[in-house]
């Protein structure tokens, strides 16, 4: 039986479907998958969002912190020599990466790469972080893309497209659909009991980080602007982060801005049962497929610094993509909701999406990759 092992900083709970998913899988394939780790570091501890796998081997991470940044150094178990493929992640800081991949020729193994291939969010693309990401790019023998824009960029800079699997990044949809099969109407009376909400309101949502790439002040103005033109409109915010005084301060004057902390779960569930729309102005990532679990469609605005998540939103379609400014952005979505004809189209169109990125087509591309490139 062969054996791949895929080598991850730390491992997060939204991979934990995945990782069983796939060891099931490729045991069916005769191909047997070993998953190493290491911790959080003391910052990413904050986080918590660690997950745990009692197949898994956990190792140490060493770090060291260079200009702000966590250089990470893992020291690797055996089975990593044994294996016939090794799945790296793509980042510059864990700087185990560099010794496998320069000796893979001589280890007679291969070496694929898991990522984004850049820095989707890097204000500086030609700085030398982004150069040094580049100079590796095509030292491997496989790579595991995120989405097809993943992919592109691979191929456009010349790395073989025939030894490219996009995984179409996802996480347990299904899980999440059940709960929100099993809230009913008193929990949803209770809620908007709770938080003020009139009948027949019409409710945004936001739900993730609250930092600076989520364009929180944008979001507040535009929802300013919407409440002059619909006094039922109420804003709803799941998440917790570094710029949460931006919106907690600006609830002290906005009894229709709630703010409910970070919900996981049922919790996360009810009140997106309760939403018609997901404001996220800023960066798109994997809370698109939330909205498409629900059937609500996703604003956000199209000059953002977006994760790959973004190519799964196709404008006026499942989605929005408008100018990056707060007026118009409240326009758009002012006019969205007043024509339901395109609304229910577009909701319609978000919950069939959901069907698409599921963790299980995850794990059978991932699967299929692997198979390819063992027997390449």
């Amino acid at each position: 039986m062969k054996k791949v092992v895929i080598v991850q900083h730390r491992l997060l709970h939204y991979r934990v479907d995945l990782f069983n998913l796939m060891k099931k899988k490729l045991k069916h394939k005769n191909v047997e998958l070993h998953l190493v780790h290491g911790g959080a570091s003391a910052k990413e501890s904050q986080r918590k969002d660690e997950g745990h796998l009692t197949w898994a081997n956990k190792i140490k991470n060493y770090f060291c912190t260079v200009s702000g940044v966590d250089l990470i150094w893992q020291k690797l178990p055996n089975v990593v020599n044994e294996c016939e493929l090794l799945v790296l992640m793509q980042e510059n800081r864990i700087i185990s990466n560099y010794p496998q991949i320069i000796k893979r020729k001589l280890l007679k193994k291969k070496i694929a790469f898991w990522g984004h291939g850049k820095n989707l969010q890097s204000t500086k693309p030609e700085g030398i972080k982004e150069l040094w990401k580049l100079k590796w790019l095509t030292s491997v023998d496989w790579w595991f893309g995120y989405t097809k824009s993943t992919v592109d960029y691979l191929v456009n800079k010349s790395f073989p497209e025939r030894n490219i699997t996009c995984l179409n990044n996802a996480i347990d949809i299904d899980g999440f659909k059940d709960q929100l099969a099993n809230i009913s109407n008193e929990d949803l009376e209770r809620v908007r009991s709770d938080l003020g909400i009139e009948e027949n309101s019409v409710v945004g949502i936001y739900c993730g980080s609250l930092y600076k790439e989520k364009r929180l002040n944008l979001m507040l103005e535009a929802a300013d602007y919407i409440k002059t033109k619909n006094k039922k409109f109420h804003l709803v915010i799941i998440g917790d982060g570094p710029d949460a005084h931006i919106l907690k301060n600006a609830s002290q004057t906005r009894d229709w801005l709630s703010l409910v902390g970070v919900k996981k779960g049922q919790d996360k569930a009810l009140f997106y049962r309760l939403s018609h729309i997901f404001l996220n102005p800023g960066l798109v990532g994997l809370h698109i497929l939330d909205s498409f679990a629900v059937g609500i469609p996703m604003i956000t605005t199209e000059d953002a610094l977006h994760s790959p998540e973004y190519d799964y939103l196709e404008n006026d379609i499942n989605g929005l993509v408008l100018p990056g400014n707060a007026k118009d952005y409240a326009i758009g979505i002012i006019e969205l909701l007043n024509e339901s004809d395109r609304y229910k189209a577009m909701c319609d169109q978000a919950l069939n999406d959901s069907e698409k990125y599921t963790v299980e087509s995850m794990a059978n591309n991932f699967v299929d990759g692997i198979v390819k490139c063992l027997s390449d």
